[in-house]
């Protein structure tokens, strides 16, 4: 095939980007302030990508829950929509009637009663959402005091919830100025102590906090008989106490791999959820959802008619902007997985965490503590019984070596003698990495084993959260 060749302005087009050449900018991205002059996009986008080189895969990376993969379609469809504007309601009605079929499908998934209307919103997170259910249990509880003759200005209300919380919720009772009542793990109550929980609640007490997936084990809180106790305090308190479930992780789990499970709208005190549609909902990190069973338990003060762009919409959300594109990229996962997809996917990524459980446990050095029965996490401590030279820590730092991120932390108060190790499964970790990962895990074994320098003071330090993250 013949070529013609090429004319000044072709050429220039081709060779005016520098890239591995002696420009300075190779070297001095701005840090401080802006360069004087612009560049091209593309040296731009090369100088970026560079910067990133040194940073950890996202696929290896098995301390977060929030997704690494989507599917191209998906992603396709997210990049062309990343313009939208959620918030504009009125400008790109089909997005809003997308995200209502979400709220929908949810609500459903959820068992939201029939003879009840329910109502709910995306979010930025899980983060978000929780704000917004406890800002309606707090508005609730303000209306009760009230009517009650209660000077609301002179009592702070608290919010119960188990010491193996996510931090949004310090964040909110900091924000907010409630006061947090934790009851703490223990050895035997690895989730929110039923024996306990009660003793916590008062005439000041907003809600109760079931959590459907611990972030430090993955543990379910038992909604069922939270709810029982709570019904049977109920019967006689001057202010009933609702139950907001924070699903982040297992809302988008558990519906699909136990749906006979009664943690939802089944229960009669649990009167709003919230989850993270960017973990096991399967898309990429932005979206959050939260629904209340019924419309008298979000209150009126929370909803705002905003005039914007010549329309009147509704919005309780507490951000503003942001795109449409993580809420689009929800309803495709919706669409183009459906409830069976849900359900295999989860059963695969279960599957994966039941191995890496099994293939751990057969070491003999370690205690599993959650082996992938609830959320696909796999948490393990060392054996009492075993000394050696290294601990979860040195683990950890070996095993980066190999790129894997694995988290290594103390539980929290109460337990915060107790180092943990923990594996998020998520979508696209696969057997075959699940395996590769397993032969790492066996060599830097080996390798701390054999070693003949352990740094100083590593294995009996307590180091905190090393790599976790929420």
């Amino acid at each position: 095939m013949l070529h013609s060749r090429p004319d000044k302005d072709q050429l220039d087009s081709v060779y005016k980007i520098p890239v591995f050449n002696n420009d300075p900018l190779d070297s001095t991205l701005p840090k401080f302030r802006l360069c004087n002059n612009s560049i091209d996009p593309e040296l731009a986008y090369r100088l970026i990508k560079d910067d990133l080189l040194d940073e950890g895969s996202a696929r290896l990376n098995l301390a977060t829950f929030c997704q690494t993969y989507m599917e191209p379609a998906g992603l396709r469809i997210m990049s062309e929509t990343l313009e939208k504007n959620a918030i504009d309601k009125s400008e790109y009605p089909q997005t809003t009637d997308l995200e209502n079929r979400c709220v929908n499908i949810i609500a459903n998934l959820w068992n939201a009663p029939e003879n009840m209307e329910f109502m709910g919103t995306s979010t930025v997170g899980s983060s978000e959402a929780c704000m917004l259910g406890g800002l309606a249990m707090k508005f609730t509880w303000r209306e009760k005091a009230k009517k009650l003759g209660i000077d609301i200005l002179s009592r702070k209300p608290n919010l119960v919830i188990s010491s193996g919380y996510q931090v949004c919720w310090e964040k909110f009772c900091v924000y907010w100025d409630i006061e947090m009542r934790c009851v703490p793990l223990d050895k035997d109550h690895m989730s929110l102590n039923m024996d306990t929980v009660m003793n916590y609640v008062d005439e000041d007490t907003i809600g109760i906090i079931a959590i459907m997936g611990i972030t430090y084990t993955g543990k379910y809180d038992d909604v069922k008989k939270l709810d029982e106790l709570v019904e049977q305090y109920n019967q006689t308190a001057a202010i009933s106490v609702p139950i907001h479930v924070d699903a982040a992780s297992g809302g988008m789990f558990a519906p699909f791999i136990l749906p006979a499970l009664e943690w939802d709208f089944r229960l009669k005190n649990v009167i709003s959820i919230n989850t993270s549609g960017h973990k096991y909902g399967l898309v990429y990190p932005g979206v959050g959802w939260v629904i209340w069973k019924d419309k008298r338990f979000l209150p009126s003060e929370l909803i705002f008619s905003v005039s914007y762009l010549g329309g009147d919409l509704p919005t309780m959300a507490i951000n503003f902007s942001r795109s449409s594109s993580q809420i689009i990229g929800q309803y495709f996962n919706f669409l183009s997985y459906g409830y069976r997809g849900y359900r295999e996917i989860h059963e695969r990524t279960r599957s994966v965490a039941k191995y890496i459980a099994t293939e751990l446990e057969q070491t003999d050095l370690f205690e599993i503590l959650n082996d992938g029965d609830n959320i696909p996490i796999v948490c393990w401590k060392m054996k009492t019984t075993i000394d050696k030279p290294w601990s979860l820590y040195d683990l950890a730092d070996r095993l980066r070596t190999n790129g894997w991120q694995v988290p290594a932390y103390p539980l929290p108060d109460n337990l915060s003698d107790v180092v943990i190790q923990r594996v998020v499964v998520r979508q696209d970790l696969s057997m075959q990495l699940a395996t590769l990962f397993i032969k790492d895990i066996s060599e830097s074994i080996h390798a701390l084993n054999h070693a003949h320098i352990i740094i100083y003071g590593h294995s009996d330090e307590n180091k905190g959260a090393l790599g976790f993250t929420h």
